[in-house]
């Protein structure tokens, strides 16, 4: 049996090493009407590798502007991760290369 992730064994802060996930699509009713309109949603799971502990954040689409007002709303709830990881999800690859290339930016301009 192979060992485990140094991040999964020692104890650390909750959310410091983190995974993404998605699930869905669900479809909620916006108005409380026989013939409500439905507007399509997911969830982005958030899963401490630590403890297993779940946050949960309403996503309205797949779009990568999405996913980092997602983000950015997960960090300012349980703070900054030292290690984020994911699926290979287009959203998630392009907000990779906007925070890089944001980071970049900050980094050559000093």
């Amino acid at each position: 049996m192979g060992s485990l992730p140094r991040e999964r064994v020692n104890p650390s802060f909750p959310f410091l090493h983190t995974e993404i996930d998605y699930c869905g699509p669900f479809f909620i009713r916006y108005k409380h009407q026989r013939k409500g309109i439905y507007q399509k949603i997911y969830v982005a799971i958030f899963v401490c590798l630590a403890s297993k502990a779940v946050h949960l954040e309403i996503v309205s689409d797949l779009t990568t502007d999405a996913f980092l007002a997602t983000l950015k709303r997960f960090v300012a709830r349980r703070g900054k991760c030292a290690t984020i990881s994911s699926d290979n999800a287009k959203n998630v690859v392009g907000a990779n290369r906007k925070l890089k290339r944001l980071h970049n930016l900050l980094k050559f301009s000093e």
